[in-house]
């Protein structure tokens, strides 16, 4: 059986792991301060906390922006509930809103959505696409928009907008407009989780990107104290000479990443461009294959002014049912090959629709989901399995429907 997504595990990992195990120091240490400074680098962004999940990294942010009660933070219908549900942990009210036909958000529909409880927005990069960052920017700077924002907090007040905040799980490696994922937003968040592009098995950092105004290493030491309960003095510091006596200057929480979380990064961010390169050729032979037949609708690619991380292969297939899908998945599984979807969009799920979320008021959203399918692609697929894996699909393809 060929799997989906298998972490990318080798020598060099368990070398890097080994060596970690062996200094004794396996909480947050060197090695993860040494992976911030290479993701800052990497992405041209001042300063990148790291924490164990896209999740907390997230949710970490909003709680230190001031998201609470009675606030709005507008989400696309298409995305995995993890970026709807921190804003239900803090409170506030997420605000869904359907995609356009590249998964991407719908800018037009933000707009209509945007009220004076809007403090953010969290824009999603499904499988590793950027979507149209300048859109949403041109928005929210609006003489219209800026005018009906009312902050509730110090660090609103200080932006005095709505804030975009990216969900760049998928996209670590993407590129907009020339620029980095990581870039693209006022902040952004990416996953290190084990089926990602870079993974350290659990993991995820913010990158700040805020305006000049904005003090960004006293907010990276904000947050870090958050991350740890809100003690001012991580194990580091806490590790010198004397420097055991420490404060709790807030209840925060306990998010931190370890040390060795931080050894596989390491390793995959020092070969992330072959990563990319690989993942980027296996979708172009994807892509030539399957616009070969008449039922498949294949993925953006790269553009002129956006180049995805090729995180993942979306493959659509015209004029068919979700049932017909969900057979279809069944029969390509049936020889060997593991395909999966991406995603469930969040009024399907039990616990938005209990909101009152209904899939009929996010027709795109629902469209794609049902007709797409999530093909292998990752750095380790031999070019004998993707063969094999475009040979199966297209069979299965021509025995079923129409291609």
């Amino acid at each position: 059986m060929i799997p989906f997504s298998p972490p990318r595990i080798d020598e060099d990992s368990i070398a890097e792991v080994v060596d970690t195990l062996r200094s004794g120091w396996i909480t947050t240490g060197p090695k993860t301060k040494q992976f911030e400074k290479e993701i800052s680098d990497y992405c041209g962004t001042p300063r990148t906390l790291c924490l164990n999940s896209w999740t907390a990294a997230a949710q970490l942010f909003l709680y230190w922006w001031g998201i609470k009660e009675g606030d709005e933070v507008i989400v696309p219908a298409y995305t995995y509930c993890a970026t709807a549900n921190i804003v239900h942990h803090l409170g506030a009210t997420p605000i869904i809103v359907d995609i356009k036909d590249d998964f991407t958000i719908d800018v037009e529909k933000v707009r209509r959505a945007i009220t004076s409880r809007t403090k953010a927005i969290i824009p999603v990069d499904i499988a590793g696409l950027p979507c149209d960052y300048k859109a949403i920017q041109d928005l929210v700077m609006e003489d219209e928009i800026v005018a009906l924002f009312n902050p509730g907090s110090d660090p609103q007040d200080k932006l005095g907008r709505i804030l975009i905040m990216g969900d760049a799980a998928h996209s670590f490696g993407a590129t907009y407009q020339s620029r980095m994922a990581g870039k693209f937003c006022d902040v952004t968040c990416f996953s290190f989780h084990a089926v990602k592009n870079l993974s350290t098995a659990e993991g995820g950092a913010v990158t700040m990107n805020l305006p000049n105004a904005f003090h960004t290493e006293q907010i990276y030491k904000d947050l870090n104290t958050l991350s740890l309960h809100g003690q001012n003095k991580d194990a580091l510091a806490k590790s010198q000479k004397g420097g055991w006596r420490y404060d709790v200057i807030s209840p925060g929480f306990k998010c931190n990443m370890t040390d060795i979380h931080a050894s596989l990064g390491l390793v995959e961010i020092k070969r992330y461009r072959g990563n990319l390169e690989r993942r980027q050729g296996i979708h172009e032979r994807y892509s030539k294959a399957f616009s070969a037949l008449p039922c498949c609708q294949i993925p953006v690619g790269m553009e002129e002014d956006r180049c995805p991380s090729w995180h993942l292969y979306l493959l659509r297939l015209k004029h068919i049912t979700e049932e017909k899908r969900d057979q279809l998945i069944i029969e390509i599984e049936n020889r060997g090959i593991s395909v999966n979807v991406h995603f469930i969009p969040l009024p399907m799920l039990t616990a938005y629709k209990n909101k009152g979320f209904d899939i009929k008021n996010f027709p795109v959203a629902y469209d794609n989901f049902s007709r797409v399918i999530s093909l292998p692609i990752y750095f380790q697929l031999t070019d004998e399995q993707v063969d094999f894996i475009i040979d199966q699909v297209t069979e299965v393809l021509k025995e079923h429907i129409d291609a």
